[in-house]
């Protein structure tokens, strides 16, 4: 498998890194050609509109992309929609294929698993609430499991467009692409079918590491 890169840390000129499994490797649940689509066409292209956005901004050049999305609202408001919209883009994608994995998906353990309990009342709500959210979020947008660090609690973020986490001041622990180009080839505009087949691919142990992470940096 390969090393994971930390998008949220990458400069300019950003690029983009190649998925940690095939593009055969999450089927049925995503097949190759949606897969493959989706990752060398649209997820390349916001890289690409991001570096165009920025290749005349040399002040900006080393400034990694987390806080890029944090201040886009100071910068001009074209180049600030273009750093929220594609540089958005780019970690949002990057954070979707590093939550779905090719093996079965199985059941959170440990501490995650607790605190799903405790915030959602069991697995099976969260998964129902999560489920209505995604199959409901009006227009493009992603839907995520966040930690809110000054609380300790969980929630389920509703993500309009390209919007992050990170300027919500979350954590994130898994999420799922509800724009149509993530299902539309295998589902056309059956999201919930989507939704449902998401959670076949969900990689609770990436999830884990995080919240595990979250909690040591508390």
């Amino acid at each position: 498998m390969l090393a994971p890169v930390d998008v949220s840390r990458q400069t300019y000129p950003f690029t983009l890194p190649e998925l940690p499994y095939g593009y055969d490797a999450l089927a049925p649940h995503i097949d190759r050609a949606t897969l493959e689509l989706h990752h060398q066409q649209h997820h390349a292209t916001y890289v690409k509109k991001l570096n165009a956005a920025l290749a005349k901004q040399p002040r900006l050049h080393h400034t990694p992309l987390a806080q890029l999305l944090r201040e886009a609202d100071q910068l001009p408001d074209e180049l600030g929609t273009a750093v929220k919209h594609n540089g958005g883009g780019h970690l949002n994608h990057d954070f979707f294929w590093r939550v779905l994995a090719p093996t079965p998906a199985r059941a959170p353990r440990g501490a995650i698993a607790a605190a799903l309990t405790t915030q959602f009342g069991s697995f099976a709500d969260f998964r129902k609430q999560f489920s209505e959210a995604a199959s409901g979020h009006f227009a493009s947008g992603w839907v995520a499991l966040a930690l809110d660090p000054a609380s300790a609690k969980l929630e389920i973020a509703d993500l309009a467009d390209h919007e992050v986490l990170e300027t919500r001041g979350r954590i994130g622990l898994i999420i799922i692409d509800v724009w149509e180009h993530a299902y539309y080839l295998k589902y056309q505009n059956r999201r919930p079918e989507f939704v449902a087949a998401f959670w076949n691919i969900v990689n609770w142990g990436h999830a884990e590491q995080a919240f595990a992470r979250a909690g040591a940096a508390r």
